[in-house]
Formats: C-alpha cells, structure tokens, sequence
C-alpha cells in the first residue's frame, strides 16, 4: 500500500460523515438487488442456512451483536467518564431521549391500537440512528457548536439503551430457563473478572461467545449478549502496565479496536441484507396503511416534538441549562435530526412483524420517515442563523 493510499484510507476512516455515507449507499444496493433482475439470487442467499441459521440471521443475531457490544462499551464509556459522567450532565439528554422514545411510540399506535398483527411495531420509530444523524450533522460543520454535537451523541447512547431494554423486555420469544440460568452463571463470572479489574481480553471473549450462544438459545434476542459483555468490560485503568498501550481500560481498546470494523462493515452489511425491500407491488394506498403512517409519522413528528418540547421546557423551567452557544431553532434541527432511525429501527421491525408483508411495509415507512428527518434537519441546521 503506497503512502498516499493509506493517507486516503486514513482520512475516510476518520471522516465522521463516511460511514453514514457508506450506510446509505449500502442499504441503496440493497434496495436495487431486491428491484432486478438479481432478486432472486439476492433473496435466496439472504435464506441459505449456514450451521441451522440463515444468512440473515446471522447477521441480525451475531453481526448484530457486535454492534450492540460497541453501543454497550459507548453508553458505559459515556456513563463513567464521558459527557453523561454527572447528573447536571444527564438529565438534558435523558429526559430528551425518554421523550423521543415515547412520543414516536404513542403516535405508532394511535394508528395501529386495535391491530393484533401490527401494533406490535410500536417501537419501530422508537430509536434515533447514531451513525446517520452524525453524519448529517458532520455535513453541517461549523455552523453548529460543539455542545450539540455532545447534546446529540448523549441523547442518541441514551435512546439507544432505552431501545435496547425495550427488545429485551418485549420482543423475546418463550423463554427457555436452563439456557438463562447457564447464561447468569456466565454473567456472574464476566461480572468477577470486572471486580478484579481483569484486563486480558481472552477471558472476556470465550465467555462472551458463551453467553451468545446461551441467551441466542434462552429465547431472550441474542444481541443482547453484546450489551450485557460490554458492560463487563472495565473502565478503570490496569493495576500494573507493561506498556504504554496497556495503560488504556480494556473497555477503551476494545471501543477502539471494533469502531471502524462496526462502522465500515457490520453496518453496511446489515443495511445491505434488511432494507431489501421489493417495490414491485408498490401502491400508492400502501403510503397510508397504519403501519407506514405510524412509522414514518412517528419518526418525522414523534421524534422533533417530544426531543424538542422537553428540551424546551427543561431550559425555560431551569432544571437544564441550555448548550452552550446554541440557538432555539438549531436545538430544533437537531431535534430533527434524531427522527432518523434507520438501523435501528430495521432491526425492530424484523423482530416486531411475523409476517414479510409488515416487514416491507415498515422498511417503506423507516425510509420516508428517516429521510425526511435527514433532509428538513439538515436544512435547519444549515440555514439557521448561528446566533440569537
């Protein structure tokens, strides 16, 4: 690799907006696949079994899981030493992010409350998507203080531990009680190693798989094992350091080591399998069936007005002060921002909806939902003037 190709590989490896852009085009090739004449190939790999799992499964449950390790290592990161490290600090962004989650939830089933089938999907517009509202934001640049850039980073770890207790509360199967007691065994000992502050990553990763494959099998969603790994992962510095790189927490390396793999692949990966959604029996009537309405409606007005109002009331009533240098309407954009619940959201609907029809149905709503919060709060943001 010559000098100028890894300052270029560099370059996009660091660049907040790449990863988001390699999201969309992903999830795009995606959508052409499920739309010509590779479809049938595109679909059939997507159900070949490999080792009794699909492909798809696969990467919604193992893939998956890796993605919820790294939000898991970020919440816990963020929670002891980040920008939620105090209760000044938090109480912004979690009352914020409890808003975004219920107001999108409640507006899903004001369309969907009498639907057994489809009333599930009420968490669908629940979750605000990192990768892509950062990204978004990232093309904004300048214009937008530093504060809501941390504003928007702890609100959208916080929805994403409130999604994550919601799939692990309501969208389980029957539960299988020799797996999950096996499997708190296994917590109980990720959780000794962290009390002894533990800092050799082999440990962690044998028990890790363990519990994969026990909570996969216990009927609880085995992206959770992510999740719970990831919060035994310590924070604290090693007792003894024989290098300069073994100083750092494990939790730091391990967040370092699997971002770009995350980012640049396990995501792109996903997009490419879940948004394949086949429009050749669109119709224009579908736009107003309940389960797109709610979604779409649920991520576009939800998100803004339940993010925004508590914001508002939060500052004005001086329980929160306001982020620094950042006005009303570019709070609002970012409040916009977060209606764009594209991975996330894909992930709920495959988990929410039995049947292929809702799943297609709740890509189709994700898709203008998230687009159209991308769109109008990049347009806020971009013309909002930067001061009061």
């Amino acid at each position: 690799m010559t000098q100028h190709t890894q300052r270029f590989t560099a370059k996009i490896l660091n660049s907040p907006q790449a990863a988001g852009v390699i999201l969309i085009l992903a999830s795009i090739i995606g959508v052409v696949f499920a739309n010509s004449a590779l479809a049938n190939g595109y679909f059939a790999f997507l159900e070949a079994k490999f080792l009794n799992l699909s492909i798809l499964h696969w990467i919604n449950d193992a893939l998956m899981a890796i993605f919820f390790l790294l939000v898991g290592l970020e919440v816990k990161r963020e929670l002891l030493i980040g920008d939620l490290g105090t209760r000044q600090k938090r109480i912004l962004p979690f009352a914020a992010a409890f808003a975004g989650v219920t107001l999108p939830a409640l507006i899903y089933l004001y369309f969907n409350w009498n639907e057994p089938l489809t009333a599930p999907g009420w968490a669908s517009p629940a979750a605000t998507d990192i990768a892509f509202a950062l990204g978004i934001l990232a093309l904004v640049g300048s214009r937008v203080p530093i504060s809501l850039k941390i504003f928007l980073m702890a609100l959208a770890v916080i929805d994403d531990l409130i999604v994550i207790v919601i799939i692990g509360l309501f969208y389980t199967q029957q539960l299988q009680i020799i797996y999950l007691f096996i499997a708190l065994v296994v917590i109980a000992m990720l959780a000794t190693l962290n009390l002894k502050n533990h800092q050799r990553s082999l440990p962690y990763l044998v028990l890790g798989l363990l519990l994969w494959w026990l909570i996969l099998n216990s009927g609880i969603h085995a992206t959770l094992a992510g999740v719970i790994l990831a919060f035994t992962i310590p924070v604290s510095k090693p007792d003894k350091a024989h290098s300069q790189h073994d100083a750092e927490p494990l939790l730091l390396r391990w967040e370092h080591a699997l971002s770009n793999w995350v980012s640049f692949l396990i995501i792109p990966i996903f997009g490419f399998a879940n948004a394949g959604v086949s429009f050749g029996a669109f119709s224009y009537e579908q736009l107003f069936h309940p389960v797109v309405l709610g979604i779409t409606l649920g991520l576009f007005v939800g998100k803004q007005l339940g993010i925004f109002a508590t914001v508002f009331l939060m500052i004005k009533s001086g329980f929160a002060p306001k982020p620094h240098g950042a006005t009303w309407l570019q709070l609002y954009g970012v409040s916009t921002l977060c209606g764009i619940g594209f991975t996330m959201s894909l992930f709920i609907g495959m988990l929410a909806f039995v049947e292929a029809e809702h799943q297609d149905l709740a890509k189709i709503g994700v898709f203008i939902g998230s687009i159209l919060s991308a769109v109008i709060g990049f347009c806020i943001l971009r013309f909002a003037p930067t001061k009061s």
